[in-house]
């Protein structure tokens, strides 16, 4: 048997050295760089008559002033390509000027114009337009209080379904606790890094990385039920161990399931990382960040936390906190 509840301070410290940085960066001014679904922005979906690259097509959008531009394929020559809003949506027909969105198709079809189009000089039918549309400002915070919400609703069902699944070891609550904050300390860790990473590279986050988030919730819950299930057997395989022994007994029993089902994952992210291209890239990589902290924390973090819980060091710590003696410990109920 592996003591690792013995070094259970030290796996708290490391947690708190990793989050501390990314939480002072999240709570600072411009935190996170919202990108155009959180902000507003220009939804353009296109039909090529022939055969586009998607790097080329981002590479065009990004000469014409849009580096922003997410690109994504919809269907055989079909994109569809949202930006930040155009300048100028409506041509001024009186001074002649075109709009925004006019000289955009008008370089797609000159950049991807086929050669006998080119030849025939027919190069405005390389490229129809199917649809365009602008996300107001109002939209943007409704995905974004949606989002909370949903991350919310989440953590309220997951305390409530553990407390049901536990009900039958003392204090059942704190097993949902303990897992919610386990969730809690995995989603700051990935909001945290992309704060980082967005001061530092400008890396930007949108819709999708509210799925990375709640997928890295699932994955964080999922392992550490995986461990706290173990526990909850043990103490009835052992009732005359200690917290600390059924502990170290689960997190033993369980830690090479949970670094071999985390290990395969993570080398599939990051083959992803590395060959799936720009427009997923951002979204596997919150994935790497999320999944590496789920695995820690429910060996580390989780378990830890039911520990001190149990030997009454949080009570302590909070007496301490606020310039009182050490409570002594008192037993379970």
């Amino acid at each position: 048997m592996i003591d690792i509840v013995r070094h259970r301070h030290l796996y708290l410290l490391i947690s708190a050295v990793l989050i501390i940085p990314g939480l002072i960066s999240l709570l600072l001014p411009g935190g996170l760089r919202p990108g155009i679904d959180f902000t507003s922005g220009s939804i353009l979906t296109v039909r090529f008559t022939q055969a586009v690259d998607q790097g080329a097509l981002r590479q065009a959008i990004a000469e014409m002033n849009h580096p922003e531009a997410i690109i994504q394929r919809s269907s055989d020559n079909t994109y569809i390509i949202r930006t930040f809003p155009f300048t100028q949506t409506q041509a001024n027909a009186e001074a002649g000027q075109q709009s925004e969105l006019e000289q955009v198709m008008q370089g797609l079809s000159d950049r991807f114009c086929p050669d006998a189009d080119k030849q025939a000089k027919t190069c405005d039918k390389a490229v129809e337009k199917l649809s365009f549309d602008h996300v107001s400002p109002l939209i943007a915070n409704e995905i974004v209080w949606k989002s909370a919400a949903a991350v919310g609703v989440a953590c309220l069902a997951i305390l409530g379904y553990l407390w049901w699944a536990f009900r039958k070891v003392p204090l059942p609550w704190r097993y949902g606790s303990a897992a919610v904050l386990a969730l809690v300390h995995d989603a700051l860790f990935v909001l945290g890094a992309f704060s980082l990473l967005g001061r530092i590279f400008g890396i930007e986050v949108d819709a999708i990385f509210i799925v990375a988030i709640l997928t890295v919730i699932g994955f964080s819950v999922h392992d550490t039920i995986v461990v706290f299930d173990r526990i909850r057997e043990n103490f009835v395989r052992h009732p005359g161990d200690s917290f600390d022994d059924v502990v170290n007994h689960s997190l033993t029993q369980t830690l090479a399931r949970s670094l071999n089902t985390s290990l395969t994952v993570l080398l599939t992210l990051v083959a992803l990382v590395l060959f799936g291209g720009v427009t997923i890239r951002n979204f596997v990589l919150a994935l790497l960040i999320g999944i590496t902290a789920g695995t820690y924390s429910s060996i580390f973090f989780a378990s830890m936390l039911l520990v001190v819980w149990e030997r009454g060091e949080l009570r302590n710590w909070w007496a301490r906190l606020r310039g009182r003696p050490a409570i002594a410990r008192q037993a379970s109920a």
